[in-house]
């Protein structure tokens, strides 16, 4: 796995955000602040090979939708691989500005969750800003929490001027150590 986010990083390094794998540690600060006894859909931007992917269909309850946009072709592949059989599992090779055209092809309706592996970083302001500001619209309308990982800090205040950050916290036994950031949309408050 570790060889093919090598390969996939030097082929597009705006698109992929690490040279390998996310650890398990970051894994469970992803998925530490989903209520997964009260949760309906829960969708993935960037699921690369599939690290937290596995850690959400292993803890969510039954009859949870979960949405996984991939848009690397080879990523996507392996997803399919792995979780393609999985019920109630949506696994998508697209753009994650499409998310509500997503929903609407599902039946989805409203989204309690969404996970990020997206590099905020390396990606062109505006992309991240669109990202932001779609995601923003589909969770603010019951009150839905957007939680992703950076390696560092600096777009805070990117993410502040769309969310309320409820909890940052940190992965230090991942590699790099991440920051894990919880958000609620300023436009509604649980």
């Amino acid at each position: 796995m570790k060889s093919n986010f090598i390969i996939e990083y030097i082929k597009h390094p705006q698109t992929i955000g690490a040279v390998a794998p996310s650890s398990k540690y970051l894994s469970e600060n992803m998925i530490k602040n989903i209520d997964f006894s009260r949760c309906s859909v829960i969708a993935e931007y960037g699921a690369g090979t599939g690290v937290f992917t596995a850690e959400v269909i292993r803890h969510r309850k039954k009859g949870t939708k979960f949405l996984v946009i991939e848009q690397n072709k080879n990523f996507y592949n392996i997803l399919c691989k792995k979780f393609g059989k999985c019920r109630d599992v949506f696994i998508i090779h697209g753009d994650v500005r499409n998310l509500a055209k997503y929903m609407s092809k599902y039946n989805i309706y409203k989204i309690d969750y969404i996970i990020s592996g997206l590099p905020f970083a390396s990606l062109p302001s505006d992309i991240s800003d669109r990202i932001l500001a779609s995601t923003k619209r589909i969770l603010a309308k019951n009150g839905g929490k957007f939680i992703t990982f950076q390696y560092t800090l600096l777009k805070k205040k990117l993410f502040e001027r769309f969310f309320d950050i409820e909890d940052i916290s940190v992965a230090l036994r991942n590699f790099p150590p991440a920051f894990v950031f919880t958000m609620i949309s300023k436009d509604k408050r649980c």
